[in-house]
């Protein structure tokens, strides 16, 4: 059996396999309420047989919206269309998936097109961003306004409200989005918080919010759900976030009694040189998990099933997720399990395109492990 296709033991939850899929915005929801697209996008996810399917980024409030486009869970709104969509993918699923949301809020980085618009900040139907600094993300944009304790606040209830509406749901897993420029990451890495208070300085005190909502969000979550964070492992940029950073703030979010963490990296800032190649953020990965001993999932440019089971065999990472990959060819699993010489769960209505039952699986996927 290759590791790759073995269980994991996610805190309180058990995958059947070392795969996720990522998480990735659509940018198709209405007042953050899921429609039609997420449905199929869903349910077709569903079927691929990963270990656990991962919802996009949701905000936890109207403004933390990356774009107007972008998913939410802050009304009901949003909670019934969302459990329309999570119900039929439930329905369709194979292999014991699980369902997991990551919830985020945009921070400085919202109120901007969708990217096939341009992805600049919006000027029709724009809405006033938040940050820890009033620095904005790009030149020329409107500048965020510097939270006070009462935004604080504010935000913190937030998360913990939507923690609460995604138990309702019905959710294995939740996970905290904390890295790629939005808000919890604008707060840690120090090009982006300015801030002279309790909040600012040094990392002890620019963890110090981000650590609130991670806490916050494990007193409303039962034990029986898995908790995990999409964390920082660089910042790609001098002056900004490193590994080192990211080990310190794995260690605080296990100490807080969270089960994983996902370590990628960038969006502090724009215009940075990322050296992109095949799992280039895998060692980030590598470095947390070997410093903390937390479940740690490595994601970055991970294509190829050879490649992703050895970064589980070598113990870089307990599981990866991939992301465009899954946009490529949803069947990346069947075709790993065929490449791997696994056994891979298909839907009964379309098992006749499994190997032992398709001679053209040879065909169309060469280089198969098993006769």
């Amino acid at each position: 059996m290759p590791q790759l296709f073995s269980p994991l033991e996610l805190g309180p939850v058990t995958l059947a396999n070392r795969i996720a899929v990522a998480p990735m915005c659509q940018y198709s929801a209405d007042d953050g309420s899921a429609t039609d697209w997420h449905l199929q996008h869903l349910m077709q996810l569903a079927i691929a047989g990963a270990g656990m399917v991962v919802v996009e980024a949701t905000a936890v409030e109207r403004s933390g919206r990356i774009t107007p486009g972008c998913l939410g869970l802050y009304s009901d709104a949003n909670e019934a269309a969302l459990a329309r969509v999570l119900e039929a993918a439930r329905k369709v699923a194979v292999g014991d998936t699980r369902f997991a949301i990551q919830l985020a809020h945009a921070g400085r980085k919202a109120s901007s097109q969708r990217p096939w618009e341009g992805g600049r900040p919006l000027t029709e139907g724009a809405w006033q961003t938040v940050a820890p600094s009033a620095v904005p993300f790009v030149e020329g944009a409107a500048a965020p306004a510097a939270l006070d304790e009462g935004g604080l606040e504010r935000i913190l209830a937030a998360f913990r409200q939507a923690a609460e509406r995604a138990l309702r749901l019905g959710f294995d897993a939740i996970e905290l989005h904390s890295a790629h420029g939005y808000l919890l990451h604008a707060f840690i890495s120090p090009l982006s918080n300015k801030r002279t208070d309790a909040y600012g300085g040094s990392l002890e005190n620019r963890l110090r919010f981000p650590l609130a909502v991670a806490r916050a969000v494990r007193a409303a979550v039962p034990r029986g759900v898995a908790l995990g964070a999409r964390i920082t492992g660089t910042d790609w940029a001098e002056g900004g976030l490193t590994p080192d950073d990211a080990v310190t703030h794995a260690a605080a979010l296990k100490a807080a009694g969270y089960d994983y963490v996902c370590v990628s990296g960038g969006g502090a800032v724009p215009q940075v040189k990322v050296p992109l190649g095949p799992g280039y953020q895998v060692p980030m990965a590598a470095k947390v998990r070997a410093g903390t001993g937390i479940i740690t999932r490595a994601v970055g440019l991970i294509v190829e099933p050879a490649q992703a089971e050895a970064i589980v065999t070598s113990g870089q990472a307990d599981w990866v997720a991939l992301a465009r990959a899954f946009l490529d060819n949803p069947r990346w699993v069947w075709h790993a399990a065929d490449r791997l010489g696994a056994k891979a769960a298909y839907p009964p209505q379309y098992a006749r395109a499994a190997r032992p039952l398709w001679p053209g699986a040879a065909m169309a996927r060469p280089g198969i492990a098993h006769a």
